[in-house]
């Protein structure tokens, strides 16, 4: 932290357009910021993007503390991108592992791993992300101090919505991190006030390009929406073996495919010996990858496959360096996309489906348990796939499970769509293939299913948790999201006194945590909807931030009723959407399906962000005022860790519960605006 003189503590007012500048550029570079460290903290920091909600939630806290901290004589602003910078060499020159054991969350991995544990290092990156967002935090703050609050609300909506357009778009775009951070280090760079000041930024600035340009120069280097893909060529090039490293964890193998079924892993061959009379006609293949799955079912004879996975840097790997060849062949069509969104959307009908090995290596952005493919092997989408096969058909799914009891919970879940018990083959220990014919007839098991002790229920749609054990609520979570409430505790009360002086606050604190929940619930419904990708997930986000923009418009420029009419109208959207649950909606044709869950989620979001509105505009501080909202967000995305007991539907119950006790908390005579 540093301090400064009076005359650089308030941002000169020449103009407010210069103000309003000022403020979109800060608000950009914050949102930007943010996105960008969860993407590159979970590439190069081994298991943390299994984790990416604590960063998350780290830059909810350093946003908050930085509007408290624009209320004070120093600033954090000139340390944060020297900050960042340090951030960037420590992870380059000292990789860590996040170690997990344990068997109550599963998580795919390499199979050795060290480091500290969880709960030792998810503090530690937390504080560090909060530390670094406060600095782009205050001086947006300090922008509010000088304007109108909505005026000034408007403005950070207005860059925030930059910000994740421009993320987005180089999301799309598949640039490197060295791109991020050029546009990071030059917003930093426009926003330095002083000689001293910019001076530090430009060495900081020089320092993170360069991190950033050597790891972008790495060999084998590339970057998709969801990973940071790294290949290793595991013998000679022109021998068809590469290593595809995700996130830093072995992801996929492309080797030739009779080196897998006669020399590789048993589960490759297994599906088609268990089902040794299927057609073949037409075949579906989920986490097609790099094509060595396509390769084997063509060598089998398959007339016709559709190969569908979510990375299209993966899929494009394997057209280029597969030695198989698989996208080549007229008989393959590939499909970039989630797996259960081309289930839902499609209706053909196969002779064979597979789910070769759909694991992924991180969460959806902004949901805390939700993965990749969490929605492919629910309760549901087990229906979803007995419907999409022939009389003849068949469905099996393999990966390397790494617990019994997952196993059996997949067993069960297939036994449950089909009706009678499937092939059960395990190898190794937890390598496991499960397969299961329309017509019990037509399957070849070698034993019957023996499970290995209590059966878990399959996930739902509602739950999609397919990897937590359930029973107890997880203790790592327990410990560290302890740990994160402590630590905002403590520097809530440095940075704003005494928690008797927030009371004005208290509503607009539990409005944030509320808000967080709807937004989360909301992630989580369009991820089921339209699947799991990123572009679906920046959607979500733009239409939340246009939402709110909407409702802040209508506040600023109409009269709107009292907020007690108001709060009733949200109770009343939210108990609509809690009755008309998403998965009611998958049967509809995609543009309906779109307009009702549209209507169903940012309904709620817009009223809630019209009280909101209504409220802000009347503080007197708008400064702190928008800060306890932020810290209420923080909190909201700690209880979104309850879904993982109650399920996504029923966190719009606790989600009504916050707004009501926000509404109680509303200043009486404040009640009538």
């Amino acid at each position: 932290m540093t301090t400064t003189s009076s005359s650089s503590r308030v941002e000169p007012a020449t103009t407010s357009g210069a103000i309003d500048r000022r403020l979109v550029l800060s608000a950009a570079l914050m949102l930007f910021v943010e996105l960008a460290l969860i993407r590159w903290l979970g590439a190069n920091v081994v298991h943390l993007s299994y984790f990416s909600n604590f960063v998350l939630l780290g830059s909810f806290l350093g946003i908050g503390c930085g509007f408290l901290i624009s209320n004070k004589k120093w600033s954090i602003w000139p340390v944060s991108l020297p900050l960042l910078a340090a951030l960037v060499v420590a992870v380059r020159e000292f990789p860590v592992t996040i170690e997990r054991q344990g068997s109550d969350v599963i998580y795919f991995t390499a199979l050795h791993v060290s480091g500290p544990p969880a709960w030792q290092a998810l503090p530690v990156v937390f504080v560090l992300v909060a530390i670094i967002l406060a600095g782009p935090a205050e001086l947006v703050g300090r922008c509010f101090g000088q304007l109108a609050p909505l005026t000034a609300y408007r403005y950070d909506l207005i860059g925030s919505l930059c910000g994740i357009t421009a993320f987005s778009v180089l999301a799309f775009l598949r640039a490197p991190s060295i791109v991020w951070g050029v546009i990071a280090a030059l917003a930093c760079l426009a926003l330095a006030r002083g000689l001293w000041q910019r001076i530090l930024n430009l060495l900081a600035a020089g320092v993170l390009v360069w991190m950033l340009l050597a790891e972008t120069l790495t060999a084998g280097v590339s970057w998709s929406p969801y990973y940071k893909i790294q290949t290793e060529n595991t013998s000679a090039p022109s021998s068809g073996f590469l290593l595809i490293n995700a996130n830093g964890v072995p992801h996929q193998l492309m080797a030739p495919a009779k080196w897998k079924v006669e020399q590789g892993e048993r589960i490759y061959a297994t599906p088609y010996l268990r089902l040794p009379d299927n057609p073949l006609g037409k075949v579906l293949i989920v986490g097609a990858g790099s094509g060595s799955d396509v390769a084997i079912a063509l060598s089998r004879g398959a007339q016709e496959v559709d190969a569908v996975d979510i990375d299209p840097r993966i899929m494009e790997l394997g057209a280029e360096r597969n030695v198989d060849r698989p996208y080549q062949d007229p008989r393959v069509t590939r499909h970039v996309n989630d797996g259960r969104a081309f289930l839902e959307n499609t209706d053909k009908k196969y002779d064979l489906i597979l789910f070769a090995l759909p694991d992924s290596l991180t969460l959806v952005s902004g949901a805390s348990q939700i993965r990749l493919e969490s929605f492919l092997f629910t309760e549901e989408a087990m229906t979803s796939v007995r419907e999409h096969l022939t009389d003849q058909g068949a469905f099996a799914m393999y990966n390397y499970y790494r617990e019994s009891w997952l196993i059996d919970r997949l067993a069960g879940s297939a036994k449950a769509a089909f009706g009678h018990d499937p092939c059960l083959d395990t190898f190794r220990g937890a390598q496991a293939v499960v397969a299961v014919a329309v017509d019990e007839a037509n399957q070849s098991c070698e034993g019957a299913w023996q499970p290995a002790g209590e059966v878990i229920a399959p996930a739902t749609d509602n739950a999609p948790f397919l990897y937590f054990k359930g029973g107890t609520f997880p203790r790592l979570y327990l410990i560290t999201l302890g740990g994160i409430l402590l630590a905002s505790l403590i520097a809530i009360r440095a940075l704003g006194g005494p928690f008797r002086g927030m009371r004005p606050y208290a509503d607009l604190f539990f409005m944030g945590a509320a808000f967080m929940l709807l937004e989360t619930k909301n992630i989580a419904s369009f991820a089921l909807l339209f699947g799991t990708t990123w572009f679906v997930n920046a959607l979500v986000f733009a239409g939340v931030l246009l939402t709110v923009l909407c409702a802040v418009e209508t506040t600023r420029r109409f009269r709107t009723p009292p907020l007690k009419v108001v709060y009733a109208l949200i109770a009343a959207a939210l108990a609509l959407a809690w009755v008309v649950q998403p998965e009611r909606l998958l049967s509809l044709p995609v543009v309906p399906r779109l307009i009702l869950a549209t209507a169903l989620a940012f309904l709620p979001i817009f009223l809630a962000n019209v009280a909101f509105a209504k409220r802000f505009a009347e503080s007197s501080e708008s400064q702190s005022a928008f800060a306890f909202n932020l810290l209420g967000a923080l909190v909201g995305g700690c209880l979104e860790y309850a879904a993982l007991v109650t399920g996504y539907n029923n966190l719009l119950l606790v989600t009504g519960a916050l707004y009501l006790l926000a509404f109680l908390l509303v200043p009486k005579m404040a009640r009538s605006i």
